[in-house]
């Protein structure tokens, strides 16, 4: 099985996030608004997808999740702009949108401290091995980040990258 073709894009995102796509709270402004994500060369024996978004930079001794997403069908090979609103309706019904560090469900977009620096903001697409990893939406970060490891055939990432 060939991995070496496993990539995850985005028609929305260049090398940095905008305002667009930051939070709106903890002081930021942003739209709060998740990117357009899309992806091809999954293993064959992929059965959901997984998708995180995690800034490794934040200074909390361990990082923030910004978006934890599962249960993504095997079939679905892209996330539209602003599916990350678990009110939008954007998601096939079988995908769950957990907790973040802001303690919301969804996409919780960049928010660095002010004059903290460039953060990298960093979206990782899991090809996993089981159709759902048994987690419902109020799943921690930490209990998803366990499922995910223990199905993961392949990943695939792209970072941003912010600063305020």
């Amino acid at each position: 099985m060939s991995q070496n073709n496993f990539t995850l894009f985005s028609n929305d995102l260049g090398g940095q996030a905008t305002i667009t796509e930051e939070f709106d709270g903890f002081g930021c402004t942003g739209k709060n608004k998740s990117p357009h994500l899309k992806w091809s060369g999954a293993p064959s024996i992929t059965k959901s997808f997984a998708l995180t978004l995690f800034d490794p930079d934040a200074p909390t001794g361990s990082g923030w999740w910004h978006w934890l997403v599962f249960d993504i069908p095997a079939s679905v090979n892209e996330i539209l702009s602003g599916a990350g609103d678990v009110n939008a309706g954007l998601m096939p019904v079988s995908v769950i949108q957990s907790l973040t560090d802001y303690s919301n469900h969804g996409y919780g977009g960049p928010c660095p401290p002010q004059g903290h620096g460039i953060h990298q903001y960093i979206f990782t697409l899991f090809a996993l091995d089981v159709e759902t990893i048994g987690l419902d939406k109020n799943a921690n970060a930490a209990s998803v980040g366990f499922n995910i490891n223990m199905h993961t055939i392949a990943k695939a990432s792209l970072v941003m990258y912010y600063k305020r």
